[in-house]
């Protein structure tokens, strides 16, 4: 079926070759004419000369079909076509095309807010002035291979990026190609930054783990020697040891909470809740710790049911860590407000749960920082109060995950609220 499309499209372009060469033609009609007239030539070898000129007037010398070349192409180069501009400028990454000699014909507009600086026709040296990069451009000029350089861009944030260089050769209209460079930028800071939180959290997890790991150690040790008939050290280092490894549980508890709730990030809670009565629940079991710290709990719930799409066990998390924060870190204020509100009309406002305590407060170079893992504004106050530092990290994840958001707000020697908030049903929907 193609060979017959191609003979026909062959036979079809003979009249338009006829036309082409008849000046052609007729100059030699003419020639053999006027050879044969006065020259001797005979007609039959006239006749046969002027079948072979036809001939090759006829048929075409190239064994490839040529692709008509408009007069817009013609003298337009082949980086500069539209087909190849619209490559560059579709990639999802910073791209940047240059010729042999690194002038920039075409870049995108992720390579412009990535370098603001890069101008058309102009050496791509004086927009990307970093040393990694010009070695992986000139590298890649004289050697005509990929290279591949990372480097560090500061400005206007930090950022990890990777530049690959990649020469190409660009077909031309004429069946020439002519000699381009591709550069594309990815973004690595993403990676990075995971990597960085995972050598911190283990880094954290262990540092965290081995204190009360050396406790039990040595305490064990001093049990299993001096003190093994000394009734009073043993009663003593028992309870310590029952301490360390009360905290040690809590950690590991947090730990796994954490990495299921991560875990789980992208899938959105979809069963109702009626968050009232954990709230309750969550008051109740922490009256024993509230009277130990002689604080008073004051609740502020409406009358009617809240129902919110969530996760009735990380909810519970959730609320327990906020309210017992508020006893532990808040007691001296003497009392911790609960509240509960909705949105004051039904057009898909935030459902808020805030925690207020009236103590110390927290300082404002802080507050950015308070939901990074193991981060404490007192490390010793807080192993002393049995935190282990995951406490408010795990509820902004649990917050995020139930497309809600966590505020805070504290002014120093006055206290600090903490308010979690949810969106409606209306709002989830809409979502």
């Amino acid at each position: 079926m193609t060979t017959n499309s191609t003979t026909s499209s062959s036979f079809a372009a003979w009249p338009d070759r006829l036309r082409r060469s008849a000046i052609v033609l007729m100059a030699v009609m003419l020639g053999l004419s006027a050879s044969v007239m006065f020259g001797g030539l005979s007609l039959q070898h006239a006749g046969l000369i002027f079948i072979c000129v036809l001939g090759a007037a006829l048929v075409p010398w190239s064994l490839h079909h040529a692709v008509p070349v408009t007069d817009d192409q013609a003298g337009m180069r082949p980086a500069e076509a539209p087909v190849v501009q619209a490559l560059v400028g579709g990639m999802p990454e910073a791209a940047v095309l240059l010729d042999r000699a690194g002038r920039v014909l075409h870049f995108n507009v992720a390579a412009a807010q990535l370098a603001p600086a890069l101008r058309k026709n102009e050496l791509a040296l004086f927009a990307l002035r970093t040393p990694e990069i010009i070695t992986a451009l000139r590298q890649a000029i004289a050697t005509r291979e990929s290279q591949r350089a990372t480097y560090v861009d500061r400005v206007p944030i930090e950022r990890w990026m990777e530049v690959i260089v990649t020469p190409l050769l660009l077909p031309t209209a004429f069946g020439g190609t002519e000699y381009c460079i591709l550069m594309t930028f990815h973004d690595q800071t993403p990676l990075r930054r995971v990597e960085e939180m995972r050598a911190d959290f283990v880094a954290n997890a262990s540092h965290e783990l081995r204190t009360p790991l050396a406790a039990l150690s040595g305490f064990i040790d001093t049990l299993q020697g001096p003190a093994r008939d000394d009734v009073r050290a043993r009663e003593r280092f028992l309870g310590i040891m029952h301490a360390q490894a009360t905290r040690m549980a809590r950690l590991i508890d947090d730990l796994l909470s954490l990495s299921r709730v991560e875990l789980s990030a992208h899938v959105r809670p979809d069963t109702l809740v009626d968050i009232v009565p954990l709230v309750h629940q969550v008051i109740d079991g922490l009256e024993p710790l509230a009277s130990e710290r002689q604080v008073t709990i004051e609740a502020e719930f409406p009358n009617t049911a809240v129902t919110i799409a969530g996760d009735t066990e990380e909810l519970l998390r959730l609320f327990e860590n906020l309210i017992e924060n508020g006893l532990k870190y808040g007691a001296s204020g003497g009392r911790v407000a609960v509240s509960l509100t909705e949105p004051s009309t039904n057009d898909g406002s935030e459902i808020r749960f805030a925690v207020r305590d009236f103590g110390p407060g927290i300082a404002p170079e802080h507050l950015p920082r308070l939901t990074e893992r193991f981060y404490r504004v007192d490390v010793g106050d807080s192993r002393a109060q049995g935190g282990t530092g995951l406490g408010l990290s795990l509820v902004k994840h649990i917050v995020q995950r139930h497309r809600g958001r966590l505020l805070i707000e504290s002014v120093f020697g006055h206290g600090a609220t903490f308010t979690a908030c949810f969106p409606t049903l209306k709002g989830a929907a809409k979502e």
